[in-house]
Order: structure tokens, then sequence, then C-alpha cells
């Protein structure tokens, strides 16, 4: 019978007790429903965003990549999250993850993202569509062309100037992390002190909106690659990030460290580790876990982060199986057995390095939250630590096509395709 304790025989010797898989009902049983996403936290599960406003009153149609990882994209997203302008959301396709939607190329012949419909008026190049949305519904804080504005959107292009350079190895390494040194200490003294607050303005505004996304990817790669650690170098910078942190905008449309260091080679044509002991301890921790308290001040994860991770999963189960022939129906059982009740489960034997696949491919924020995949990570490494330590098959560098959304698609929440 399900659930009934078994012995669980541990490197040691020693036997702890565990549970067996639960069932798919009993399993469903467990999962909550899955929330009205229009409105409450941003989530890029989200299809509509009408913050109470009449459906058919919505102006904007915000066309960004499905896996929600896009940069410029999130510029956007965020922007709209922030101002409140109730928006509706298409998703399609970065190149690197598959095949771009034709509906989309049609559209936007260049293939670029994102892209944005207001009042009928097709808008692409994410600072042209901010613009735009100013225009339209006014400002967040400054105005964009505000002196003050300009003068730190410069910085911000500075750095990531320096951060490519830096990651992807066009200049010597030392040359190259001590310019990127200098133009984050520049960031940071933009900052302020501790007795102001901790945005690059009096209040929060489009300076800070524009250069979140890359300060996240900046922050997440350099640990992997290069054992910089942008946060505990530079604690303005730090107090930035808490702020973010607090802030629903973020909490939904940030992705984490795993999915950046793995995402990025082959958006940015690769990554270069300096091989230093800091980053291969930061690369194994992103990779390996623990994930808990992962070089942020999000808290670890909960009964209900665990909750979301097994609806979402839970919700894509049939697909996975399908995708993910290593895995096997029992093995991912007894992983969202550990997930759901905390006890150990034992995997059939083989399980391992399927288990550890499907760790490694899970996409964040496209599909759940940073603490929901942290609780869904740990459960799958748990799991597959009873069975061994084989490995899944590697993530690919040159592309993502093993993240190929089109299998997923149709299950996907909110309303089917309709062009713009």
């Amino acid at each position: 019978m399900a659930g009934l304790p078994v012995g669980i025989s541990l490197p040691n010797g020693n036997t702890t007790p565990g549970v067996e898989p639960l069932p798919w009902a009993e399993l469903d049983a467990l999962a909550p429903p899955e929330p009205d996403r229009s409105e409450g936290p941003a989530s890029a599960q989200a299809r509509w965003r009408p913050f109470g406003q009449p459906r058919e009153t919505v102006r904007v149609v915000l066309i960004r990549d499905h896996h929600a990882w896009c940069p410029y994209c999130q510029k956007v997203w965020l922007w709209l999250e922030e101002r409140r302008v109730p928006y509706r959301v298409e998703t399609v396709s970065m190149v690197c993850y598959g095949s771009k939607e034709a509906w989309y190329t049609r559209l936007v012949p260049s293939g670029m993202l994102p892209a944005l419909v207001l009042d009928g008026r097709l808008i692409t190049e994410s600072d042209c569509i901010l613009a735009a949305l100013e225009e339209a519904f006014g400002p967040l804080g400054a105005r964009l062309d505000d002196p003050a504005v300009q003068r730190l959107r410069q910085l911000e292009r500075d750095l990531f100037r320096a951060w490519c350079g830096w990651l992807c190895g066009q200049a010597p390494e030392s040359m190259a992390g001590a310019d990127y040194d200098r133009r984050a200490s520049s960031f940071a003294a933009a900052l302020g002190t501790d007795a102001g607050g901790p945005w690059l303005l009096p209040m929060f505004s489009s300076a800070d909106v524009v250069a979140i996304p890359f300060l996240e990817r900046m922050q997440a790669s350099l640990l992997y690659y290069k054992g910089y650690d942008l946060r505990g170098r530079w604690p303005a910078i730090d107090r930035w990030f808490r702020g973010l942190e607090e802030r629903p905008s973020w909490r939904g449309s940030r992705s984490d460290h795993h999915t950046h260091a793995h995402d990025l080679p082959p958006q940015l044509g690769g990554c270069c580790s300096n091989g230093s002991a800091e980053a291969l301890a930061w690369a194994r921790r992103i990779d390996h876990g623990p994930w808990d308290g992962l070089n942020d001040a999000m808290g670890v994860a909960g009964p209900a982060d665990a909750a979301e991770a097994l609806g979402r999963v839970l919700r894509h189960r049939r697909t996975l199986l399908q995708v993910r022939p290593d895995l096997g129906d029992a093995a991912l059982r007894a992983a969202l057995t550990r997930l759901a009740t905390g006890r150990p489960c034992v995997p059939p034997a083989g399980s391992a390095a399927g288990l550890r696949s499907l760790r490694d491919r899970i996409c964040v924020p496209r599909d759940m939250g940073v603490l929901a995949a942290r609780a869904l990570r740990q459960a799958l490494e748990d799991t597959a630590a009873l069975d061994g330590d084989a490995q899944g098959d590697p993530l690919p560098r040159r592309h993502r096509h093993d993240q190929d959304p089109r299998p997923f698609r149709p299950t996907d929440p909110g309303l089917p395709h309709t062009e713009p």
C-alpha cells in the first residue's frame, strides 16, 4: 500500500524510514488548485493582467519569450507590472530554444523580442516600447529622458559592456575583471549610502527597471564562471537587490542562478570560467545544491513553495514523461512524494540520471518561482542520491533545444494564441 514505511539503506550502512511512491491520485489530491494568475503577484504563467479593469478595455499586448528569460522582455514586463498598466501576454520561442513561430516572423520579420501592441500599433525594441508606454500612461518615477536617468543608464551600459567582455573572454582575465570591478564600483556609488534608500533615485523608477535584468544576470553568471560575488563585494548593490526581493514584480519575473548560468552561453556565444577555487565551488553549489539560501535574502523554500512546484509538475507530467523517457513514472512519483511529504522515497534502480536530468532542466520563471524551483531541485536530487551518483545527459552549450517549448504549449494556462 502506498505510504507505508520502507527501509532505505544509506551509504554508511544505516537504514532510515521512508515511504513508497504515492500514486498519481494521491499526489493530485495534495496539489493546490491552479490559481487565477490574472490578479495577485506577477507570474510568468499569467496571460492576462487587467489590474482590476475590464478585460475589454485592455490596450496593451506584450509579446515576450515563452521562457520568460529574455532580459529585454523582462524590462518591459517589469515596467508594466510596476506601473500597473493592464496588459495581455502572447509568447514566442527564442531561437536558441527552438524554431520561432511563423506568425511572429510575419509580424516582426527580424524575429527580435520583445514586441508590444498598443492601441493596435506594433512597437518593437525595448527602449522604444518603454518610451511609447511612458507617453501613453505616464512615467514610472522620473522620465526616461530625464538627464539624471540618462546618466544612470550610461553607468548600466558601461557595466554591461564590461560584464560581456569579462564573461565571454574578450579580454585578458585580470584586465577584464579589474575593469568590471571599477564599473561596479561606479554603479554602487550611484546607489548612495546606508542613510539613503536602496534605489538609483530617491524613489523606485524606470532607472531601476532598466538595470534589473542585467544586474540579475551578472550576479548569477559571475558567481558561476568567475567566483565574483557582486552582492557580497558591494553592500549598496546588495541593499538594492534586497529591496527588489520585496517587490512582487521582481519576485515573479526573476530567474534563478542555475537557469542563468546555463542559458547565457548560447545567448552570448559562450561563457568562460576562470577555473578559480571560488568559481568551481559556486558552480558546484548552483548545479548540485543545496539551493536554499543561495546568495539572496528570499529565505528558504517552505510548504507553499513545495506545493507550487508539485502543482506545476503534475500539470505537465504526461508530457514530461513523454519527452524525458529516461525519467520513468515511478521515479517521478518518488521525487514528488519526497517533495510533498518531506519523507525519503526510494526510486527504481537506475533512476538517478533521469531525475538529475530533470533537475537540471527546470526553467525559472517559465515553470515556477525561484523558491518553488529550489524545493523541486532539492527533492529530485535527494531522491536521485538514494539511487547513486549517475548524472543526467549534459546540458548543451551552443543551444538549448532540450528546452523546446512546443510539446508543452497546448497545456499552458491562459488563452490559446490569437494573433494581435
